[in-house]
């Protein structure tokens, strides 16, 4: 099945900029401006459901390695893993 990137991609950059906390929109929408031009068809899809785990999830993932990582993409989550935001 053909996706429609410029959807996905718009989708995604609208969900990490509005989490519900500025900090949250803040660091993910970076992250995900950071990365999202340079990632294929299936790691887009990967991203988008990174990017709709809870906040929660997310702190946990930034700080520490947690039970949470199984349910990520790999690429994706050591991305967001290792990333440091200016």
């Amino acid at each position: 099945m053909k996706i429609n990137k410029d959807d996905i991609k718009k989708r995604i950059i609208y969900r990490a900029s509005y989490r519900g906390t500025k900090e949250m929109d803040v660091l993910i929408s970076s992250f995900v401006k950071n990365i999202i031009n340079n990632l294929n068809d299936e790691e887009l899809l990967e991203l988008e459901k990174f990017v709709n785990l809870s906040d929660e999830d997310l702190i946990k993932l930034n700080k520490n390695f947690s039970n949470v990582k199984e349910q990520i993409p790999t690429k994706i989550y050591m991305s967001f893993y290792n990333y440091k935001p200016l």
